[in-house]
């Protein structure tokens, strides 16, 4: 049947009903008022496959029933389409209405008409957005077929550089949210589930991991497992390297020792490493071989991927270096004045729990976290024998010893960084009370704030519960009914009922970081 006319009276299959959607199928819609034309289709491409790939047709006999079709389905490659069905213009109609008000741009249109004079080629390519236009007596066995290799080729790229390109803008989005949280396990996940999106697979065995050849130098374990899913979701967070599959920790070698990503026999090895020094590592499976132009999305995205995840590295230890010497210069302050370091931790730990409980999100909280260990940092610009007096102090002695809140706020107000702009506010007001009566200011109510109210319920708590030069630890009960005692006056109402609520969690603080 080579070049054999299309309309030839055979009767070879009968018309079936749409079905829901393969990924083994191509989706062709034959629209036409013939039933001979949907019948003869239908045989000549009876063993059609592109790209691996059958034909599943699908059939309409009027312009209304086409449109039907093509709203409620819409993944259809295809739609070899009739000009004249119910009317001289129902193909074109039906045309416009699928680029127009279904706003579908992916399926190719071709029609097909048995009047060519009717509706003028030139008219209908310029007027109308179709993928070609045909007369039904030049469609022979070869041409249609060879209209069907062409049209499905054109449909399977754009989709997959829409996926493409779609997939990205879900990289770039999760990777400025991960980015603004700082949470490299979330990142992780996400470059997973992008990848997964990317080379059509799904997620089953897929896992990634970074190391650090200067880490490495120094004895660390050489990989980190980031994101885990899949048959291998249960190694997420695994840090021991021996736990990882063989084949796994082969292909990685390989791909450490040439410096270059691995395509093997079911699986993808991604290497990428950055200018300084910093290396990704990457597992994926699949089922068929990902194509050229996957190879090189893959690639390109990946190596973003590296340059991003290196940069949370970077900023995650600009946060941990921060907290550190946040954490240090409290406990400096702490051992002046012959306290001990584990106080600041208490009172941090103390204060993000109440921020959290009071509503506040968990950046604030984090925040607040970091600024509560420098309360009292004023302390170290007030001479020792008051500092360290045993007894109680004498008017002048108090006088002083005050100066400490606004000489703190002092000190840290000259930084512009966020975290020591709250910590100078929380320096100033951690003395302050509810009720009006503290110092330096006599804030009162919200005017003092959240942070230092906070700070300051956390601070006397904790303090009151630690062995001082001047005291022995207070027991818990009676820390806990001057607590009640002081709410409304010294202490914000509302945090103090949070305290009680959650005494629990706060108690295990104290059995956390011990003095």
């Amino acid at each position: 049947m080579a070049d054999d006319m299309l309309f030839a009276d055979d009767d070879v299959f009968s018309d079936s009903p749409a079905v829901p959607a393969s990924h083994n199928v191509w989706r062709v819609l034959i629209a036409d008022d013939e039933p001979d034309v949907h019948r003869i289709t239908r045989m000549v491409l009876s063993g059609f496959q592109f790209d691996g790939r059958r034909l599943e047709l699908l059939s309409a006999y009027s312009g209304e029933e086409t449109r039907q079709i093509m709203a409620a389905n819409h993944d259809i490659a295809m739609i070899l389409l009739d000009v004249v069905m119910e009317d001289d213009h129902a193909g074109l109609e039906v045309s416009r209405y699928i680029r127009e008000e279904l706003n579908n741009r992916y399926t190719r249109i071709v029609l097909r008409t048995g009047q060519p004079g009717q509706a003028p080629e030139h008219e209908v390519i310029r007027t109308y957005d179709i993928n070609d236009y045909k007369d039904k007596t030049e469609l022979t066995t070869t041409k249609l077929n060879t209209l069907m290799y062409a049209t499905l080729r054109s449909y399977r790229d754009i989709c997959t550089l829409n996926e493409h390109r779609r997939g990205l803008e879900r990289v770039i989005m999760a990777s400025a949210k991960v980015f603004s949280t700082g949470a490299i396990g979330q990142f992780a996940s996400a470059v997973l589930s992008q990848v997964t999106n990317l080379l059509g697979l799904e997620e089953s065995a897929l896992y990634c991991s970074s190391t650090n050849r200067t880490d490495a130098l120094l004895g660390g374990n050489r990989f980190r497992v980031l994101a885990a899913t899949g048959e291998m979701q249960q190694l997420s967070d695994e840090e021991n390297f021996d736990n990882i599959p063989e084949h796994v920790r082969e292909g990685f070698e390989l791909a450490m020792q040439e410096r270059k990503s691995q395509y093997l026999a079911n699986h993808y090895i991604g290497y990428f490493a950055s200018e300084r020094g910093s290396e990704s590592l990457l597992f994926v499976t699949y089922q068929k071989e990902p194509s050229d132009l996957d190879k090189q999305l893959l690639e390109i995205y990946a190596t973003n991927v590296a340059i991003t995840y290196e940069n949370l590295l970077m900023r995650e230890e600009i946060i941990e270096t921060q907290r550190e010497l946040v954490y240090m210069l409290g406990e400096a302050v702490e051992q002046r004045s012959r306290e001990t370091g584990a106080h600041v931790k208490r009172v941090a730990q103390i204060s993000r729990l109440l921020a959290i409980k009071c509503g506040l999100s968990e950046r604030e909280a984090e925040l607040i976290k970091l600024a509560a260990p420098l309360h009292d940092v004023g302390k170290i610009a007030i001479p020792d024998h008051i500092l360290n007096k045993p007894g109680k102090h004498d008017a002048s002695e108090w006088s002083v010893m005050q100066e400490h809140a606004q000489i703190g706020s002092d000190i840290l107000s000259k930084s512009d960084r966020r975290i020591l702009q709250l910590a100078s506010i929380i320096a100033a007001q951690h003395h302050e009370r509810w009720d009006g009566s503290g110092y330096p200011r006599g804030l009162k109510g919200e005017q003092i704030h959240i942070a230092g109210r906070i700070t300051a319920l956390a601070d006397v708590f904790d303090a009151l519960g630690s062995k001082r030069c001047y005291k022995e630890p207070w027991p818990d009960d009676e820390i806990i009914n001057l607590i009640e005692k002081e709410s409304g006056k010294q202490f914000d109402p509302q945090l103090v009922t949070l305290m009680m609520d959650n005494m629990d969690e706060i108690l295990q603080i104290r059995v956390n970081h011990p003095d």
